[in-house]
């Protein structure tokens, strides 16, 4: 079988980037498939270690009136021929092959107020597309299969949930590692973590309010974006995580944390509590007040707190790359097989 796979979401970063980086290098070990992957991106050539990834220097203007306006220019004419085409959240192209799509969330048809014209105009149109052509739509929640539903006349029978992994990567830490990357970071001993984002959606201005007594780091605030180790480390290093977002597709912070042995404040709606299950401690994200007594609560409440981090430990075992690839798999020879 031979699969065409979009990995073009690498070059922006964020949860989208971790799905597609993981899910792509690990359908490029598999021995009964062969891979060929799409990249372009104007600015961010593509410097990875994947095999055989055709790329291009196209604006993502130009690429998404070619493959979603004009579509006069199937994904063939840049991959050869292919069996399964996996396209990513951006771009919808004309294609011979199968069609796989993977939706992580509908934040810009959902909640449009969060998102910029442009970005709302683009999915809106990809849907269209998604509608008529799709063969199958992997969503990676339960949360984002409903939202499917509800936004779309997408065919229930069409959408599988298939969740995402957490990387070994993310794991308890020796002790002394993390005091090194605390004093290296300049980190106080306690803090408070929250994630950085563009918007409104991650609650921040009520995460800044609940934690002005406390010492906060929000990445990409007071701290940059990590990547690597880095971002382990600073998992490790916080005494909890504070994510009391408005809307998540999936949530992978949450896992994250958890697989680091940092105990989880997050919110109790989309898909959050489905991510989070019995390890995390829940807020009403629009209650100021009852997100301050449960971060008062987590951080003195050491019975709690070692409670959560146990049960952390187990939740995230529960999602492995291994298992996505797995089912992300068996979808692609399902649909060869009708």
């Amino acid at each position: 079988m031979k699969v065409g796979f979009d990995i073009s979401q690498i070059a922006h970063g964020g949860g989208v980037a971790t799905y597609t980086q993981n899910l792509a290098e690990r359908l490029a070990e598999q021995k009964d498939l062969q891979l060929v992957f799409f990249y372009t991106s104007l600015r961010k050539p593509y410097y990875g270690k994947l095999p055989d990834v055709k790329s291009y220097c196209l604006p993502p203007t130009l690429a998404e009136k070619i493959f979603n306006d004009w579509r006069f220019v199937p994904i063939e004419k840049f991959l050869g021929d292919i069996d399964i085409y996996h396209s990513s959240d951006w771009l919808q192209p004309p294609t011979k092959a199968k069609k796989v799509t993977t939706y992580h969330d509908v934040v810009p048809l959902k909640y449009p107020q969060w998102s910029h014209r442009k970005i709302i105009d683009v999915h809106k149109k990809r849907l269209e597309l998604v509608e008529k052509e799709i063969d199958i739509v992997i969503a990676v929640s339960q949360a984002t299969k409903k939202d499917l539903i509800k936004i779309s006349s997408i065919p229930e029978d069409k959408i599988t949930v298939i969740y995402e992994g957490v990387s070994p990567a993310f794991k308890k830490f020796d002790p002394g590692k993390v005091e090194a990357f605390r004093k290296r970071m300049k980190l106080p001993e306690e803090f408070i973590l929250a994630i950085g984002g563009v918007g409104e959606r991650r609650n921040l201005d009520r995460v800044k309010e609940v934690a002005k007594d406390y010492s906060l780091v929000i990445t990409g605030q007071t701290v940059p974006w990590l990547s690597g180790n880095d971002l382990p480390l600073l998992y490790n290093a916080a005494s909890l995580l504070l994510y009391p977002s408005f809307y998540e597709g999936f949530g992978l912070p949450v896992l994250e944390a958890m697989a680091c042995g940092t105990p989880v404040i997050t919110s109790n709606v989309s898909s959050l509590p489905e991510v989070g299950g019995e390890a995390a401690v829940y807020v009403n994200p629009m209650k100021t007040t009852d997100i301050a007594q449960k971060v008062k609560l987590v951080l003195n409440d050491e019975d709690l707190r070692e409670k959560l981090i146990k049960k952390g430990f187990i939740q995230a075992e529960k999602f492995s790359w291994n298992k996505c690839i797995k089912e992300t798999i068996d979808v692609y020879w399902r649909l060869l097989k009708k």
